[in-house]
């Protein structure tokens, strides 16, 4: 059977004691109409002033709460997710104090990104990839009381996993009966690491189909990935290695707005929101003791060519 759930149906905090706003049989599909990260507060045209303005406690609005019939503690949900329909547009934002380099951006900024099918030409000379996927996919946390949705946890919640697009499944563990799945925290395209603390976040309409697996015995997320696109021409890449792995990462991440900014005149504002928007952070070693590697990497296909310039050049 398909459902249907509209924005209507939301909560911004988990609480296992929350009614459902539907139960569904195992194996039903559920459509979710989904806001943006902040509720809807963001628009098309709004601005940095607009921004400064919303209720932070509202982030992470998402839709649901779905009750599984049958699902019992010990038991796990399989999401299938059928489709994410972004509904033309975006917004991204740095925020003071928040962000992987919160000491190199410290004015807040906005920026609202068009969205086409496949891909937005809005950052130009950057052409971004669109890959929507939900930030936020979970069930009710065991432990009673009302919690914040940025923490994700054994329940699945706040885990940014940019290859839950469609064509995936994930499995979460049933911690209470019925479950009490949601989602929301849409993002058309996001970059591993979300350096700016922003994917593309977006409005969104979402299809899952949700089954039931007795007794799974599961104790935390686990993910069936889509099949990927077609290889990329290659990447830039940024290596750096520390003791500390966000010290490594947090050079490469400069490294790479830097590269950016001065190969193709972006602004720094601007190259930070397309690396947390296209650009992956790797763990490229963890075995040099006491060294770790981490790679800042972003695609060629991204970025037109061009003359750059490279250390080698004269």
């Amino acid at each position: 059977m398909e459902h249907h759930l509209t924005t209507k149906s939301t909560h911004d905090r988990w609480n296992k004691e929350l009614v459902p706003a539907l139960e569904i049989d195992p194996g039903d599909s559920v459509t979710f109409e989904c806001f943006d990260s902040t509720g809807g507060q963001i628009r098309p045209d709004s601005t940095v002033d607009d921004f400064l303005k919303i209720d932070r406690s509202k982030i992470h609005t998402l839709t649901g709460p779905v009750s599984i019939r049958t699902a019992k503690v010990g038991d796990a949900i399989r999401v299938e997710i059928l489709d994410v329909q972004h509904q033309g547009w975006g917004w991204s934002s740095i925020t003071p104090g928040l962000g992987f380099l919160p000491a190199r951006f410290r004015d807040p900024f906005l920026f609202i990104w068009k969205l086409d099918a496949y891909s937005t030409k809005s950052l130009s000379p950057a052409v971004v990839p669109l890959r929507p996927f939900c930030g936020v996919m979970g069930v009710a946390p065991a432990e009673s009381g009302e919690w914040r949705t940025r923490p994700p946890g054994p329940f699945g919640g706040n885990m940014d996993v940019k290859g839950l697009v469609a064509g995936s499944t994930l499995f979460l563990p049933i911690l209470n009966d019925g479950g009490l799945f949601s989602l929301g925290d849409p993002h058309a395209a996001q970059g591993d690491g979300e350096v700016c603390i922003n994917g593309i976040e977006c409005p969104a309409t979402v299809t899952a189909k949700i089954s039931l697996l007795k007794c799974a015995g599961l104790t935390g997320p686990m993910a069936e990935s889509a099949p990927t696109p077609a290889p990329s021409s290659g990447e830039w890449l940024m290596i750096e290695s520390d003791e500390d792995a966000l010290a490594a990462g947090r050079r490469a991440t400069n490294r790479m707005i830097d590269f950016l900014v001065e190969n193709w005149e972006l602004s720094p504002e601007h190259a930070y929101l397309l690396c947390s928007a296209a650009m992956d952070l790797r763990l490229s070693q963890v075995v040099n003791v006491p060294l770790v590697t981490v790679s800042a990497s972003i695609s060629k296909s991204i970025l037109p060519d061009g003359r750059l310039k490279l250390p080698y050049d004269k």
